[in-house]
């Protein structure tokens, strides 16, 4: 598969109702120039429509590490985690790779790779100490961690990387 020019980002999508607008998310990208490849956690696969993001971004949506004869993905430029769960947080500050999606976010960091994440936890996971303790630890390793997203969290998480999309 040839490439267009352009930075690549990766959507990082894990299991969380929001999940299935992640396709504006996937426009708003492509609209500023970026190539999207979409990486999602297992979980993940029952809240997004694989078919529409695939045809959107003209890539399979990956959700497992690739067998050795299939092509490598381009390598990414940005990377945006979007919806990260609870679940999703703790294990990449941990550094727990029991998923292909948290195995790309954990080498991302020590790789130089920009990772802005947007969590989408309710009140009750947000208030636990394991959680805030993961958010400072992300931040520590650089990680961007959009915590008040406003009306418009896909923008949100892009401006952090310091794109801004053509209005929709």
């Amino acid at each position: 598969m040839t490439e267009a020019a352009g930075d690549v980002l990766y959507v990082i999508v894990s299991a969380a109702e929001s999940a299935s607008g992640v396709g504006e998310l996937v426009a708003l990208a492509q609209d500023a120039g970026w190539i999207v490849q979409i990486v999602a956690t297992p979980s993940a696969l029952a809240f997004i429509d694989e078919a529409e993001l695939k045809r959107r971004t003209g890539r399979p949506v990956r959700s497992r590490y690739r067998k050795p004869h299939e092509p490598k993905p381009p390598r990414a430029d940005a990377m945006i985690v979007a919806p990260a769960t609870f679940n999703t947080i703790n294990k990449f500050a941990q550094g727990i790779t029991d998923t292909y999606a948290l195995g790309v976010l954990a080498e991302a960091p020590g790789l130089g790779i920009p990772v802005v994440v947007l969590p989408f936890v309710n009140d009750a996971l947000a208030a636990r100490t394991p959680y805030r303790r993961s958010l400072d630890d992300l931040r520590a390793d650089g990680v961007r961690i959009v915590l008040d997203p406003g009306d418009d969290p896909w923008r949100r998480a892009l401006a952090e990387l310091g794109v801004r999309p053509a209005g929709r």
